[in-house]
């Protein structure tokens, strides 16, 4: 959406505070494009129009259009020409994928040569491109560092903003942002709701907050915050909005037959704040919801408790000093519950289910917090000294609010606040209105990139230092930019590349580049499916939300250790550490990692290396009740290698509705999918797919090593039993031909196409970097930035320098006006 459609749409809806400055300001320059080094021969054009006619026409032509793909008239001389064709041309051989398998192929050199010289010619004649990119907003994640940025409290935004929308894997992407009018309500909402948070509420009325214990997460374990000495439970940060009373509730989960889980005597739950216990309750163990008003409930009296954010933690005090196993679950670590077989859920230790903070009650007012902190950094002794204090207090604010140094009629607009509220009420009641126009303006809620005067519709133009800042600092730690950045970019000093490629360095160096991690390589690994894996609990007991969380913890932790440690990216594919927690560490089978902390490990395991052996990975890419080849599969094609599988087309049976059933014995996995490819319609896609999951076969559906595939059976009353298993055959072929075994020679294989694997990456770490997808026209700039890294050792912040530098980072193309872009479209 264009800045003028913003802001006519903000002013329409009645949003005025957010209508302010939605105005575009910068300046305009070049950037030369360094030429990616040629390790190999390029391919004369006669030596190319051959290799085409020998082995690509009789599939990619005119009549039948293969892949929706024609060479037939393509000039091979000018490929620039036809730039997105020959793109996926180039993508399509450097990962090998064609010809396709079965199909007799050129040697290696021929198609690397027949690749460069495409390569070659198409750089050349690229001209600089930084693409058009629309206005963005931050994401609800970007919104809730800012405000903790800002303000030092957590926000659970989703109360009041939607999910961001997916594009191209990512939720920052400018144009698939959406922008209504209940989303600036949400806005409005959030705002209030964060100015009383921060700076308390003496008028605030009771309410309750209910926070929910996933049913599976482990019992016997400290949850990390909780005071030592106890056992599962919950542990959070909560903001009390004023000093009084407020009551603590516990509810423990029950059986069907209304009983609490647990039957072990003298068990008791603490309530801590900030590590203090406040209450001790003992659990009765004949609680139950029969004849009980309470219910399976038990509550605190009254607790006074001062306003700001406090870490508040209900857990119970553990009592055993050995682990005692649960009556059902088949391992010792975990308390997930499974069904005996008579319809009977039990347990040893009783479970938590939700715990309810409600207050406050006889309020007695407000006290000092850090969120306070942050705003009074002044306090007016009389009523001179309150504007001059309202000042340096607004302008402190707005400085870190806006992202930039503050300009006068920035101050008069929200000083205008101030009076409105300080003729209602007190000082501080002016304050209160001041902060909450502030977090509804636009210069907050949106990434503004101002133009500079002259600049016509369509030109590409520097962006300026500020936005320059907020670019770099979104990308690298997804809040505000610091002081620092701030600092320079008033100089004018970010345009230097010597000061911005140090920038980088620091930057990468700081903890909150963990936001790389935490969000960026969430969403390229696709992370966020695992919340939505939950494997049958008969075949897989030893899963639950615990370990789903290390799991995701692990995979975190690995990307940052690539990151912080300026790494190798190919490390990805081939570090033989990794991150490990007692819990996790039992789960892979590896010794001597004692407590929740996790910590860096040395793996002797060759399979465990890199992201395929990583847990997360391979059980976001299975199914409940067994292993997927082929999302493993396809998972390998469009993460790591960027050329993702089409779609089935619909007469396609599922995998599923092919398997076979002999005497009532499930076939294993490799023998459903040798069934499956016999089917003509599926088998030059599974060609391609099969063979990189079926090397990952030895880890089961939630990443567990094994060497024997167990089968079962169905008996005549449909139980479901166990048979004898038989033992895993992770040997395969390549759509290339090669021979691969297990997830070792799945590596060694993948490495060979390395040059795609760091393409890829690059392309989505500059597809998050710039909030828009990755065009054909982008490649000459993902080539010179890949070409330079390599002349580095391929290190992660030799990519991340290049992607600041190109001109798709730090330029910006000029927009139309809505009514032109509208007429132009119509024509």
């Amino acid at each position: 959406m264009r800045g003028t459609e913003v802001r006519e749409l903000l002013t329409r809806n009645g949003f005025w505070p957010l209508a302010w400055a939605v105005m575009l300001v910068p300046a305009m320059a070049g950037w030369g494009l360094a030429a990616r080094s040629a390790q190999t021969a390029t391919l004369s054009v006669e030596a190319q129009n051959e290799l085409v006619g020998e082995y690509c026409l009789a599939c990619h032509n005119d009549a039948l259009m293969t892949g929706e793909m024609s060479l037939q008239g393509f000039d091979l001389e000018h490929p620039e020409g036809n730039a997105e064709l020959a793109e996926k041309i180039i993508k399509k051989l450097k990962t090998g994928l064609m010809p396709p398998a079965g199909e007799t192929r050129p040697d290696r050199a021929s198609m690397l040569g027949f690749v460069r010289a495409l390569e070659s010619r198409i750089d050349l004649a690229a001209t600089t491109n930084p693409g058009a990119r629309p206005s963005q907003r931050l994401t609800r994640d970007e919104y809730a560092n800012s405000i903790r940025d800002l303000l030092a409290i957590d926000v659970d935004v989703a109360k009041f903003l939607p999910a961001d929308l997916l594009s191209g894997g990512f939720d920052n992407i400018a144009d698939s942002q959406t922008l209504s009018a209940s989303l600036m309500e949400g806005y409005m909402r959030a705002a209030g709701q964060i100015t009383r948070e921060a700076l308390g509420n003496p008028k605030a009325e009771p309410a309750s907050t209910v926070f929910k214990i996933d049913r599976t997460g482990s019992q016997l374990l400290r949850v990390p915050g909780a005071p030592f000495g106890t056992r599962g439970g919950v542990s959070i940060v909560f903001n009390f909005l004023a000093d009084g009373e407020y009551n603590f509730r516990s509810l423990f989960h029950g059986t069907p037959t209304g009983r609490l889980f647990g039957n072990t005597p003298d068990e008791e739950i603490e309530v801590s704040i900030d590590g203090a216990r406040v209450a001790l309750l003992p659990i009765p163990p004949d609680l139950s919801e029969a004849g009980s008003i309470t219910g399976l409930n038990l509550t605190t009296g009254p607790v006074f408790v001062k306003a700001g954010p406090h870490r508040v933690s209900a857990a119970f005090i553990k009592k055993q000093t050995v682990i005692v196993e649960d009556d059902i679950a088949e391992i010792q670590h975990t308390l997930i519950d499974t069904d005996s077989g008579d319809g009977r859920e039990l347990t040893i230790y009783p479970h938590l289910r939700e715990f309810e903070i409600s207050g406050p009650h006889n309020v007695s007012g407000v006290s000092d917090s850090e969120p306070r902190r942050r705003v009074f950094t002044c306090r007016p002794l009389g009523p001179d000294e309150e504007i001059p204090c309202a000042s340096e207090i607004i302008s402190q604010l707005a400085r870190k609010a806006y992202r930039r140094q503050i300009a006068e009629e920035d101050m008069e607009g929200l000083m205008l606040f101030y009076h409105q509220g300080r003729s209602r009420g007190d000082f501080e009641t002016g304050i209160r209105e001041a902060l909450h126009a502030m977090l509804t303006s636009p210069d907050f809620v949106f990434k503004f990139e101002p133009m500079a005067a002259g600049v016509e519709p369509d030109d590409d133009y520097y962006i300026g230092d500020v936005a320059l800042a907020s670019r770099l600092s979104y990308f690298l730690w997804g809040m505000p930019p610091d002081d620092e950045l701030i600092d320079l970019a008033g100089e004018g000093r970010l345009q230097d590349e010597a000061e911005l490629e140090r920038q980088v360095g620091r930057m990468l160096t700081d903890p909150r580049s963990f936001w790389l991690s935490k969000k960026f390589a969430n969403l390229w690994l696709h992370l966020p499916d695992l919340e939505n894996f939950h494997p049958d609990p008969f075949y897989y007991p030893q899963y639950d939300h615990t370990l789903a969380l290390a799991l995701r913890d692990e995979t975190e932790l690995f990307f940052d250790s690539i990151v912080r440690e300026d790494r190798n990216v190919l490390d990805l594919l081939t570090a033989d550490y990794t991150f490990l927690n007692e819990r996790l560490a039992m789960h892979y089978g590896i010794g001597n990692v004692r407590g929740n902390q996790f910590r860096r490990v040395q793996l002797s395991q060759d399979y465990r290396r890199g992201l395929l052996g990583k847990g997360a990975i391979l059980a976001l890419t299975s199914n409940a009740e067994r292993t997927s080849p082929v999302l493993r599969g396809k998972w390998v094609m469009g993460v790591l290698l960027g050329t993702p599988p089409p779609a089935p087309p619909p007469v396609v049976p599922a995998l599923d509705e092919t398997e076979a059933v002999t005497s009532g014995k499930l076939l294993t996995v490799r023998e459903r999918m040798e069934t499956h490819r016999a089917n003509p319609a599926c088998n030059s896609c599974h060609r391609m797919i099969d063979p990189l999951g079926l090397a990952l076969e030895n880890f089961d559906v939630t990443g567990e090593w094994r060497t024997w595939d167990k089968t079962y059976a169905v008996s005549s009353e449909g139980v479901r039993i166990h048979t004898a298993g038989i033992p895993i055959d992770s040997s395969t072929e390549m759509y290339d031909g090669t021979l691969v075994d297990g997830p070792a020679g799945l590596r060694d294989a993948l490495l060979n196409y390395s040059e795609a694997f760091i393409d890829t990456l690059t392309e989505n770490l500059m597809s998050f970097a710039i909030g828009r997808r990755i065009e054909h026209f982008d490649m000459p700039t993902i080539r010179a930035i890949t070409g330079a890294a390599e002349r580095n050792d391929n290190r992660f912040s030799s990519v991340v320098i290049g992607i600041v530098k190109s001109p798709a980072f730090r330029m910006s193309r000029a927009e139309r006006p809505a009514t032109e872009a509208a007429q132009q479209d119509q024509r």
